[in-house]
């Protein structure tokens, strides 16, 4: 029997406020244990939570983002449930009535083209705490600074059905909040994480088979690989004539395997009631406008206008508007320049293999948008040619110079002198008889040799655009 996967996706992303969702404690990450908190987040006895109205904000924004309906009033609720690392005993969240509802991400992939994954709603809610453990004194320890950290869940419907699908839903709902603004989108730091919930059915049927839920997949490629790990666990089950268990499962990506963690919990375990302490949440229209008119252009936008705009092409488009920040530093790159289409190769060839080589992200670039946006310029002029320009670049890699200084104090500039290049081209030819012999019995290859000849005499400084046509009429007047 051929099985079809059912997958659903629970992402969890952390807001960008300065402070708690319920008090105001820093959110900074990376401060010593336990020093970001309060009696309001440590829970207690007496105290009462006050919504952040920034938190709220940013759910907006994110609804808005994502084509939600926002609802007009939203309620929290109680969490019920014990754990080390969940103080008051209880998450406050948003069950019954989420501040959106009914949205959609529309996704493409190689294999299914493309398609448009439901979002049955975004809820906010406040994260829980964190357990360090210590294996060589066999002891786990608590850290609440994470306690209060305000969150948006944004809840897919079960509409993806592979691996592939999975993973261009995530990197699209990534980009968009960090467009927004309203996430860092870190997910070694679990500022962005996600659980997934997979099941099978045999393909054509309607009912859902039983499921087991994946929990904090923190990097794109885990969840693609855990995904497909758990399709093929689920299968090899199903064909054994056995039934799959609803579980909790983990990613161990160190045996590249799923292994179970605890059975399924249900809504109906958590007993989820209002929380008697915070009052419903009114949003009207004008809130909404307000936010909506801030929102900022979003991925797609922003790729249709480089398409416009800058003349790129679908897949050049795509690669700088994947990021933001990379998008950003494009775009105050080319400002001065013509050759827009020159510049955006060089940055997506030759500036992000050298940051993927050293572990970079292009907020980290030791090549600030404007001196990279200098050398194109040389670059364009014919100041100087691609391969010096080259050099230019790992140059400033290295020390952040000026590209203008670099050029100037190792003389790099190109040369273009007429009477200059004809005199290469005679010394090189005179250089080299037998492959002038050769060339003018019709190895018409070796005009790549002496091009490399000459640009060997200038350390790659003559202009190949004047360097041609000359070698080519000495070439011709020598038969």
């Amino acid at each position: 029997m051929e099985f079809e996967p059912v997958i659903g996706l629970e992402v969890h992303a952390q807001l960008k406020t300065e402070t708690k969702i319920f008090c105001s404690c820093t959110t900074a990450f990376g401060n010593a244990p336990n020093a970001n908190t309060c009696p309001v987040c440590t829970g207690m006895p007496g105290v009462l939570p006050v919504l952040n109205k920034k938190a709220v904000t940013f759910a907006i924004k994110a609804a808005l983002a994502t084509h939600c309906t926002i609802a007009q009033e939203s309620r929290f609720d109680r969490k019920n449930y014990f754990y080390p690392d969940l103080p008051k005993g209880y998450q406050i969240s948003q069950y019954a009535a989420p501040i959106a509802e009914h949205g959609h991400l529309d996704i493409e992939t190689d294999q299914t083209g493309e398609k448009s994954i439901g979002i049955t709603r975004i809820h906010m809610e406040e994260d829980a705490g964190k357990l360090i453990h210590d294996p060589v004194r066999g002891k786990s320890m608590v850290d609440l600074n994470r306690t209060g950290v305000p969150l948006i869940e944004i809840v897919s419907e079960p509409d993806i059905r592979t691996p592939a699908e999975a993973g261009a839903y995530l990197r699209k709902l990534h980009a968009i909040l960090r467009y927004i603004d309203v996430c860092d989108g870190n997910m070694e730091q679990g500022s962005f994480r996600c659980d997934a919930n997979i099941s099978l059915r045999p393909r054509g049927r309607d009912a859902f088979g039983t499921r087991t839920e994946l929990k904090n997949l923190n990097s794109f490629r885990h969840v693609e690989k855990a995904i497909q790990y758990e399709i093929d666990r689920q299968t090899y089950v199903l064909e054994q004539g056995t039934s799959v268990v609803q579980e909790t499962r983990l990613w161990d990506p160190a045996a590249n395997k799923t292994v179970s963690m605890r059975g399924k919990e249900q809504a109906h375990d958590y007993r989820y009631f209002p929380d008697p302490d915070l009052v419903p949440l009114i949003v009207d229209q004008d809130w909404i406008n307000q936010v909506a008119d801030q929102m900022p252009e979003l991925p797609e936008a922003k790729k249709a206008r480089f398409m416009s705009d800058y003349q790129l092409s679908d897949y050049d488009a795509q690669i700088l508007t994947a990021d933001i920040n990379l998008a950003n530093f494009f775009e105050s790159c080319v400002k001065n320049l013509s050759n827009v289409k020159q510049a955006a190769n060089w940055i997506s060839t030759t500036l992000l293999g050298l940051l993927n080589n050293r572990g970079l992200d292009i907020t980290q670039s030791p090549v600030s948008a404007e001196d990279f946006g200098t050398l194109m310029g040389l670059l364009e002029s014919d100041t100087i040619t691609a391969a010096t320009a080259k050099t230019v670049f790992e140059e400033m890699a290295v020390t952040g110079a000026d590209p203008v200084a670099i050029v100037k104090e190792k003389g790099l500039e190109q040369v273009s002198d007429s009477a200059e290049i004809h005199s290469l081209v005679d010394t090189v030819l005179a250089e080299n008889p037998n492959e002038v012999a050769a060339f003018q019995n019709g190895k018409t290859k070796l005009f790549s040799f002496f091009m490399g000849q000459i640009m060997k005499k200038t350390r790659g400084k003559a202009d190949p655009k004047i360097v041609t046509p000359v070698l080519q009429s000495k070439l011709a007047s020598e038969k």
